[in-house]
């Protein structure tokens, strides 16, 4: 489990192919930046970018993980070099700043909009339909690792729009500031909500069995 607050920013320095063959995934050699990995171990969770890794290697400031080629087509900004939002998985003992996060990517958004409005920045990205139902005023959500409020949703025929706010903090510490219209981006939605949303379709259908 984690929170969605961006620990570092690391970098995807290398990528080495797991074997051959379209489905093979590839082997991430990512520097860690300022992430302390004293604590880490192998076999251990890191978040990249909001996706869940297993440390698979490890020195003093960089670890490599194996990514799957599944994963690495349901995901984005794990299939090549570049800036990427880190974060080790929660212990009991810290505070929950962010959200309840998984690791686990349900989807990818596209950047519909991405300006200073004031002090602040304004995202605007577009769910698939599969998510729309997650998201509300108000409402948690992760993207590419980064716990968020959104600040208004609006329903679409292709799923729905939403926006969120972003402070200057915010910016200076994640790769959010790198975002352009068009990039696609790793959505997580809240965990509460999933289980409500299965809560409620449970009850439905042994209502109409009744």
């Amino acid at each position: 489990m984690f929170t969605g607050i961006v620990a570092a920013i690391g970098k995807i320095t290398s990528l080495a192919p797991l074997g051959t063959g379209t489905g093979a995934g590839v082997r991430l050699h990512v520097d860690a930046g300022a992430l302390d990995l004293s604590d880490v171990a192998l076999g251990e969770s890191i978040a990249i970018n909001g996706a869940c890794m297993t440390v698979v290697a490890r020195t003093a400031n960089a670890f490599e993980v194996d990514v799957s080629r599944e994963s690495l087509n349901c995901t984005a900004g794990l299939n090549a070099p570049g800036e990427v939002n880190l974060e080790k998985a929660l212990t009991l003992a810290e505070r929950l700043g962010g959200h309840l996060v998984s690791g686990h990517v349900d989807g990818l958004g596209t950047v519909l909009r991405f300006e200073q409005v004031g002090e602040s920045w304004e995202l605007v990205v577009e769910a698939p339909r599969a998510l729309a139902k997650y998201l509300a005023y108000k409402g948690s959500i992760v993207v590419n690792g980064v716990s968020l409020t959104v600040n208004r949703v609006t329903d679409t025929a292709a799923g729905c729009e939403f926006s969120i706010n972003l402070i200057p903090h915010t910016i200076e510490v994640t790769t959010l500031k790198h975002l352009r219209a068009g990039v696609q981006v790793n959505l997580e939605v809240d965990l509460i909500a999933r289980y409500v949303e299965r809560m409620l379709s449970s009850f439905e259908t042994v209502r109409k069995a009744d």
